[in-house]
């Protein structure tokens, strides 16, 4: 359903915490002309977790408004509670949105069963396409691919966001799934390497900052043009790490700050990013050419 540079947006704040949606409307813009495939609204870079969920629901209404149909929204619905993320997951088919992106369920270390039941109970629920995100560095649980390969038989399960950053898990999965089950790498740091073995996009922080670069590097990747996608991703490896230099988004958000695309909010526990590490990012986007 999706290729490519997927960015995985931020949600904007003004400075006392409050959702700034002309500001979203800004960053929508700013994806559309540069040629992003797919935003994702709402997700764990969107602060899922510090919005209730009438704001949630509202975030995802405004982005699907704001695209307008220029470009496909998924919205990130993903809950530590099931039945939350069957609400979560209705929100967005009502607001319009193409998919959603659900997260393992953080912090309660579900067995593998207990995540097929998960996943599958919200498919049954909503009929919206979903897709899967593993990120077990956050999460402290581990979607295997042979779990993944039995929710792969749920037709409106249609792919998987793969942020281990483990390239073998490549194969793994292929052997798991059907060649129509989608594969988006969600490690930037991996990402050209996960397109080029096979995967179709990824799904990005990077992205926030450096749209028409990621969206190029995708392009050639997908192309099997191994030594264009190579050297554009050279020019993004500092921000690769960067971005990632304290717990995302709060890296993010300030770069994005930087372009002035948004205004410095974050809500806590989250915390605006350290003077120490404001350099290391800035420096990143200099070499990316973005500043």
């Amino acid at each position: 359903m999706f290729r490519g540079s997927i960015v995985a947006l931020i949600t904007p704040m003004h400075e006392d915490g409050q959702v700034d949606e002309e500001a979203l409307r800004r960053l929508v813009d700013f994806h559309v002309e540069a040629g992003t495939a797919a935003i994702v609204a709402v997700g764990t870079t969107g602060e899922s977790a510090t919005l209730s969920e009438p704001e949630h629901c509202a975030v995802i209404r405004r982005t699907v408004e704001f695209a307008a149909g220029r470009l496909p929204v998924i919205a990130g619905t993903g809950s530590n509670a099931t039945t939350e993320a069957i609400r979560l997951t209705r929100c967005a088919q009502e607001a319009g949105a193409d998919a959603a992106l659900l997260v393992t369920p953080y912090y309660n270390k579900p067995t593998q069963e207990g995540l097929y039941l998960h996943y599958r109970a919200v498919a049954e629920a909503v009929e919206i396409p979903q897709i899967l995100y593993n990120v077990p560095n956050r999460t402290a649980c581990d979607l295997l691919p042979e779990t993944v390969g039995r929710l792969a038989q749920i037709p409106n399960i249609v792919g998987l966001k793969e942020a281990t950053g483990d390239l073998s898990r490549i194969d793994e999965l292929r052997a798991c799934c059907d060649e129509d089950f989608d594969l988006f790498s969600g490690d930037d740091a991996t990402a050209c390497e996960f397109i080029l073995r096979g995967g179709q996009g990824v799904i990005s922080v990077t992205a926030n900052v450096a749209p028409l670069l990621m969206a190029e590097m995708c392009k050639a990747a997908l192309a099997g043009d191994r030594e264009r996608a190579e050297a554009i991703d050279a020019k993004l490896r500092g921000l690769h790490r960067g971005l990632f230099v304290e717990s995302n988004p709060i890296p993010v958000k300030w770069a994005v700050a930087q372009l002035g695309l948004c205004e410095s909010g974050i809500r806590l526990p989250l915390t605006w990013l350290s003077p120490a590490a404001q350099s290391e990012v800035r420096r990143a986007m200099e070499a990316a050419g973005i500043l």
